[in-house]
C-alpha cells in the first residue's frame, strides 16, 4: 500500500533520539477550523458575485485556500484587484474569530499527544501562516496557550512564509533545539513542504487534504488523528530507542 509505513521512514523518527521538541501547524492540525474557514469563504465569495455566483467547492479549497497567507489568496480569488482580495479576507478572519470559540474542537487525540509532549518534557512550538489573532485565539480556545509558554510562530513575520522552510527554521533558534531531534506535525501541502525543506520528519494530517495530494509533498508519515495506532506504534519505537540510549 502506498500510504503505508515504510522501515525507512520509521527510522526517520528513531534517528531523532535524543528527542528535544515537538513543531505544531494549527489550523486542521490542532484543531478542525478548515470548515469554519471554507463555509465564511464561501458566503463572502457568493455574495460579491465570484465565479459567476457558483459557489466554491471543497476542492477549490484545498487546492486555492487551504494553508496559504492572506496575501496569495486574495491573488488566487481576485488577480487583478489584489486590494479587493485583501479586503475581503480581512472580513473573512473577522467572521471566522466570531465563530471559532463555538465551533473550533481539537483533532481526535490531540490531548493524548500533548501530555506525551509534557510527560517527555519536550519543548514545543506553534507554526502557522494564520494571522497572529487567529492564532491566539484557536489556541486559548483548545486550552493549549499555557502548554506552548506563548511560542508562536506566524509566517506572515517571517522573511517568507510557508512553504518556505523560514517559519519552521525561526522556532527551532527560539526553542534553541536542532531540526536533528525535532519533528512537526502538519496537515497541508504548503506546511509539509515547509517542514521538509528544515530538514525535520513531517506527520501529515489527512484532516481534510486527500492522501495523494498531501503525499506530493513527501511527509515521513501520514495518519487520519492522533489517536492513529501508526503515530504510536512510531513514538512506542522512539520511546524504546530513549530508553536504550
Amino acid at each position: 500500500m502506498p500510504h503505508e509505513i515504510s522501515e525507512k521512514r520509521k527510522s526517520a523518527f528513531t534517528t531523532l533520539v535524543p528527542l528535544e521538541a515537538v513543531l505544531f501547524d494549527i489550523d486542521g492540525t490542532l484543531c478542525d477550523s478548515d470548515p469554519i474557514h471554507f463555509v465564511v469563504l464561501r458566503e463572502l465569495l457568493q455574495r460579491t458575485g465570484f465565479n459567476g455566483g457558483i459557489p466554491i467547492d471543497e476542492d477549490f479549497f484545498a487546492q486555492n485556500i487551504s494553508g496559504k497567507l492572506d496575501d496569495d489568496i486574495a491573488a488566487v480569488l481576485f488577480p487583478n484587484d489584489i486590494e479587493r482580495g485583501l479586503k475581503l479576507c480581512e472580513e473573512k478572519e473577522e467572521r471566522f474569530r466570531k465563530l471559532v470559540k463555538e465551533k473550533a474542537m481539537p483533532i481526535k487525540g490531540l490531548y493524548k499527544l500533548t501530555k506525551w509532549v509534557e510527560d517527555h518534557g519536550l519543548k514545543r512550538a506553534a507554526v502557522t501562516n494564520s494571522p497572529r489573532p487567529n492564532a491566539e485565539l484557536m489556541i486559548s480556545t483548545l486550552g493549549l496557550t499555557d502548554f506552548f509558554h506563548h511560542n508562536i510562530i506566524i509566517g506572515d513575520e517571517c522573511e517568507h512564509a510557508k512553504p518556505a522552510p523560514d517559519p519552521y527554521l525561526k522556532a527551532l533558534k527560539l526553542l534553541n533545539v536542532s531540526k536533528d531531534h525535532t519533528f512537526i506535525c502538519e496537515d497541508s501541502v504548503s506546511g509539509i513542504k515547509a517542514g521538509v525543506a528544515a530538514g525535520m520528519p513531517v506527520i501529515g494530517l489527512t484532516t481534510r487534504n486527500p492522501k495523494h495530494v498531501l503525499m506530493k509533498a513527501n511527509p515521513t508519515l501520514l495518519i487520519e488523528n492522533y489517536e492513529d495506532p501508526k503515530l504510536w506504534e512510531v513514538l512506542g519505537k522512539l520511546n524504546k530507542r530513549e530508553n536504550e540510549a
